[in-house]
């Protein structure tokens, strides 16, 4: 775009360092958490409520977190207890260490319903080896023969190995809702499609996005055993949509991963755009019929890793859910037990 002003930008070139916090405006303070995994970080935030902290998300339940978050409670948040913690959605960087923070810290957790109890489930949920239900989706995704194997001998991710155990009792926050803090008020809008019932926080010129409003990269949007017909993709470009309509180019984004950024406009018609295009390429590839895992290089256009094919498989099912539900795509069985889903007529 020409104009100049219509750009995304960054106005912190980097990131603050383990321990330390940046105030991004009056009473706002950026933190950032490591995370073990290719996408390494994940931003958390404290509100000053003059006699407390407000954090907004926790990162993973480690000891490095730990130690990282005593840093900065002895540090840049000395001299004020953590009042409440509010987890923008369910997954576990996010509210790893909220149920620490209420059970050693004394903290009110604050989220949205479908975020806690998601949440709470799945903190119960631990298994040694994958249920039945799990194999079956990956082997009908068209999963590569060897990793279904490796996946079906060896222990599964597990929620409570990052999440901390969480106490009973939250307060919700929801759509319309007015959530004070940080000496501001926030209107509650609630977004879908990467997590269900996330939680973004809007007051006047600056915004809390979570996983929400990313600004360079794009938030998984998978399906998985647990809704298998589940329609992640439309659910997210209906709130691209929606939350589009309340942005500006004044607006000072605080996201989930990467850096504070404005030009939230432009950014909702790359996401919208991003999908719209990604959609199209799937269409043109299923004129032969295709399993999940063959149109890993139609949606990404790069090639994927096996550090990375697990989430490129549920958001590949996650678009051809998407056609399907739209009536233009259609699937059947195949002998080894994969889907093979083709352009309807």
């Amino acid at each position: 775009m020409a104009d100049g002003s219509r750009q995304i930008r960054y106005p912190w070139a980097e990131p603050p360092g383990e321990g330390q916090a940046i105030e991004v405006a009056e009473g706002i303070h950026w933190m950032r958490l490591p995370l073990p995994m290719k996408l390494d970080h994940v931003n958390v935030y404290a509100l000053d409520d003059s006699d407390g902290w407000t954090l907004v998300d926790t990162g993973f339940d480690s000891k490095r977190s730990r130690k990282i978050w005593q840093s900065l409670l002895d540090g840049p948040l000395a001299g004020k207890p953590v009042a409440r913690v509010l987890v923008t959605h369910h997954h576990p960087d996010h509210v790893g260490l909220a149920g620490w923070f209420q059970s050693e810290h004394g903290a009110e957790l604050v989220t949205t319903r479908t975020a806690w109890l998601m949440a709470r489930m799945l903190t119960l949920d631990v298994h040694d080896v994958p249920v039945r239900e799990n194999l079956d989706f990956w082997r009908g995704a068209g999963m590569r023969a060897d990793l279904l194997k490796q996946r079906a001998e060896e222990r599964p991710f597990n929620f409570a190995d990052v999440v901390a155990p969480m106490p009973l009792g939250f307060t919700r926050i929801k759509e319309g809702d007015v959530f004070r803090a940080g000496g501001r008020d926030w209107d509650v809008r609630i977004g879908n499609g990467h997590a269900p019932e996330h939680a973004t926080l809007w007051s006047g010129d600056l915004v809390i996005g979570g996983d929400q409003l990313l600004p360079s990269i794009s938030p998984n949007l998978g399906v998985y055993a647990t809704e298998p017909g589940a329609d992640p993709v439309g659910e997210w470009m209906e709130t691209c949509e929606r939350l589009s309509a309340f942005a500006t180019e004044a607006q000072l984004v605080l996201p989930g991963h990467k850096l504070p950024f404005t030009g939230l406009p432009m950014r909702m018609r790359q996401k919208i755009e991003n999908h719209h295009g990604a959609l199209a390429r799937l269409r043109e590839f299923l004129t032969e019929p295709r399993v999940a895992t063959d149109c890993f290089q139609p949606l990404f256009m790069r090639s994927i890793g096996d550090g990375e094919y697990g989430l490129a498989l549920v958001e590949a099912v996650a678009h051809l859910n998407h056609l399907e539900l739209l009536g233009e795509v259609t699937k059947e069985m195949g002998k080894d037990g994969a889907w093979l889903w083709r352009l309807d007529g």
